[in-house]
């Protein structure tokens, strides 16, 4: 084969050129810090690379979703304090008002604040976070879930519970709502409520009350009912006694796993329903309150009366309060659920992070002694081509 001087020349350039790209890249990767920058340069590297980033930016919007259900957390957890806070002052004013001492002007005045403690609880019901969404209505967040009638509270929301994810497997609730937390409360003492009959006309008031053995009780309706003003019967739905006995004021009367404690004088007749606690609104149990101390106010009162429907607004206050105390706990778990997921998270991303630059980092010393043997053989070949391109036959003539 003949080698002609133009086709040595092309060969040359050739080299030349390829030298010269390598040159480049390798001071690209210097400037860059990076040792390959496209995929061709390495594919495997660059293959793991884009997996480790794909299940980094995954784990990263995980933490950007754990910190804005942090966000809304926090702002139901404060607002839950809030609520507890405006319920106890409604509750230390209801006891206020059962001192049994206070005039009609002053009980007029304790109702007006307990409206005053009602529009805040309204305000509170209605809460709405940084991004202008109300908290407590479920999926409707863009409308006002309550609003005050003259029972208590109409609920817009929903029964939607906002869920976000924040982890492979891990979601957690950022929104309880608002049917659940402010209507879905017991009344009485969570298992059953005790009233007078609205025609007694003796003087009992009524104490406390409770479950006294779970496997006994087996909920339904039963009437204290007083025989005389020195002995009472109870009286299951079906008229059936089921315990009598001898009455003595502010002793416990036990029938059927629960107990009753009663204090005064009965009058004969008198009777007191015993029924299962149902749901009731907050707003309504408040409204209960208002309408009491706004009526004994307006006019003359049973003192005995009052007291009795004063004493069922605070039972309710007080389920109300262990209400909110159980949604705030159930906050607070996922607030530690998603700070345990965030600290899992964080440990992920800074391992992918090790990952990705052990792959993709360059060996700074390694490169600059690569470029400086590039360098060389580049002015290596310059020189040998100019000395071949020097030499003739006639010279040796």
């Amino acid at each position: 084969m003949r080698v002609t001087t133009g086709l040595e020349q092309t060969q040359f350039l050739s080299a030349i050129n390829q030298l010269e790209s390598s040159i480049s890249q390798t001071q690209l990767q210097i400037s860059s810090g990076e040792a390959f920058t496209t995929a061709a340069q390495d594919p495997v590297a660059a293959g793991l690379v884009s997996n480790y980033d794909q299940v980094l930016a995954q784990s990263q919007q995980y933490g950007t979703n754990g910190s804005a259900a942090q966000s809304s957390l926090n702002t139901e957890d404060s607002t839950l304090t809030q609520i507890q806070n405006a319920l106890q002052s409604l509750r230390d004013l209801a006891l206020q008002a059962n001192s049994g001492n206070l005039s009609q002007q002053n009980l007029g005045a304790l109702a007006t604040q307990a409206t005053q403690i009602q529009q805040t609880l309204l305000a509170l019901a209605n809460t709405q976070d940084g991004s202008g969404n109300y908290i407590f209505a479920g999926y409707n967040t863009q409308s006002a879930p309550f609003a005050l009638t003259a029972t208590g509270s109409t609920y817009a929301g929903d029964q939607g519970q906002r869920q976000v994810q924040i982890g492979p497997a891990q979601t957690v609730v950022v929104g309880d709502n608002g049917d659940l937390v402010f209507n879905q409360i017991k009344t009485g003492n969570g298992a059953f409520t005790v009233s007078a009959a609205a025609g007694n006309s003796g003087s009992v008031l009524v104490g406390a009350s409770s479950v006294t053995s779970a496997a006994a009780y087996a909920g339904g309706t039963y009437t204290i009912s007083f025989t005389s003003p020195t002995t009472y019967q109870v009286l299951d739905s079906a008229n059936a006694v089921v315990q009598s006995g001898a009455y003595t004021s502010g002793q416990a009367i036990t029938f059927a796993g629960a107990q009753v404690t009663l204090s005064g004088t009965p009058a004969t007749g008198d009777t007191f329903a015993v029924a299962p606690s149902a749901n009731q609104s907050l707003f309504t149990s408040v409204q209960n309150l208002v309408n009491t101390l706004s009526q004994a106010a307006g006019g003359p009162t049973s003192q005995v009366s009052l007291s009795n429907s004063i004493s069922a607004s605070i039972e309710n206050i007080d389920q109300a309060l262990q209400q909110m105390q159980d949604v705030q706990a159930s906050v607070g778990a996922r607030l530690n659920t998603i700070t345990t997921q965030q600290a899992v998270g964080t440990s992920q991303q800074t391992q992918l992070k090790e990952s990705i630059s052990k792959l993709q980092s360059l060996d700074y010393a390694s490169a600059i002694t690569t470029l400086d043997q590039q360098n060389t053989t580049l002015s290596a070949a310059l020189q040998a081509y100019t000395l071949t391109q020097g030499l003739s036959l006639f010279k040796y003539l």
